[in-house]
């Protein structure tokens, strides 16, 4: 599967430095580094990531400007890259659930991310705890009440456009749009407060799989200096603001967070992936008190009446207690058992 989200993107020349060379540290290196890395987190009384797409090219998702990435192949004439699975079934890395595990434990404070992937909710990471300052492919926000709907599809415009669905608040009903950027948008004052804040407090900023270009968010991890904070960089690529950082390391994403854990004595969790749905039951009107009345049953997404659900195939209704009952089996969506 192609990527969308890039497809989208309003074409640009200047999207900065792309295809420049990976570096890797020599082992003996790279596992002091970890070990620095992993003493500055255990000291951190406000540690915040800061993350690119580099976190996530392990889940199959290409980056943006590494030898391969989307941006280095569009400038060689080569198209986009394609994903090695579809969008929606790409599962959080390593490093996102470290992330998790590291946020429930008190230790990470806040998380910034410039991806649209979707995975750091995905992972279990609280929403509160997020700027999305880039936006999420898989979410739609309402712009009269501010409510959001996370879906598990890829919504299908970019650029805060409006979508086919409505607000489902009776009191609202405003159309939708989606909450992903395009090159002019400006960053969203709500997500962009969120990280200046947490920049501000944080006496740690640490910078994974990100080439640190994009402005304005690039400079967001600098306003941890004027407090005396320290920014950890983690990329195979150098980047503008190396020199601003008081750790750099050059290796994989996953394995240096692994080998922080590892320091630390902590454990990552596995990712467990969970799908929510609705059953709505209506009754109409009873024919008899003592027979029978009108009713019906449908399943559908939590995100509401118009999202799909494609992790389940059908939907049997049975009636255990009340074997003269049939049974029903529900092959295509909507779900609906009429009765």
């Amino acid at each position: 599967m192609s990527l969308g989200y890039a497809e989208k993107l309003s074409h640009r020349e200047d999207v900065g430095t792309v295809g420049m060379s990976e570096i890797f540290d020599p082992p003996r290196v790279l596992q002091q580094n970890i070990e620095q890395l992993a003493l500055m987190i255990e000291k951190s009384e406000h540690l915040v990531a800061f993350t690119g797409a580099g976190i996530s090219t392990s889940c199959g998702i290409p980056d943006f400007r590494g030898p391969n990435g989307v941006w280095t192949l569009q400038r060689e004439g080569k198209g986009v890259p394609e994903a090695s699975l579809p969008f929606h079934r790409a599962m959080p890395s390593l490093t996102h659930m470290a992330l998790v595990a590291l946020e429930k434990a008190g230790i990470l404070k806040f998380v910034i991310s410039q991806n649209v992937d979707s995975l750091h909710l995905r992972s279990g990471l609280r929403r509160e705890n997020l700027a999305e300052l880039h936006g999420n492919s898989f979410k739609e926000i309402c712009p009269s009440c501010g409510v959001e709907y996370l879906r598990d599809f890829e919504v299908e415009t970019i650029g805060t456009k409006e979508t086919m669905r409505r607000c489902s608040d009776m009191k609202c009903g405003a159309k939708l749009k989606d909450t992903v950027l395009d090159w002019e948008d400006a960053l969203p004052p709500r997500e962009m407060n969120a990280a200046e804040k947490h920049c501000r407090m944080a006496d740690v900023v640490l910078c994974l799989g990100t080439s640190l270009q994009i402005t304005p968010a690039c400079n967001l991890p600098l306003k941890s200096l004027r407090g005396g904070g320290k920014i950890a960089i983690v990329n195979l690529q150098e980047t503008p603001k190396d020199k601003k950082a008081s750790l750099v390391i050059h290796g994989l994403v996953d394995k240096v967070i692994a080998g922080v854990m590892h320091f630390l004595n902590m454990r990552i969790p596995p990712y467990v992936r969970v799908d929510l749905f609705q059953i709505i039951f209506n009754q109409f009107r009873c024919i008899s008190e003592k027979k029978y009345a009108k009713w019906s049953l449908r399943v559908l997404s939590a995100h509401g009446e118009r999202a799909p659900l494609p992790f389940i195939k059908s939907v049997e209704v049975s009636f255990p207690e009340r074997p003269e009952l049939k049974a029903a089996v529900l092959q295509k969506q909507p779900f609906l058992l009429k009765r």
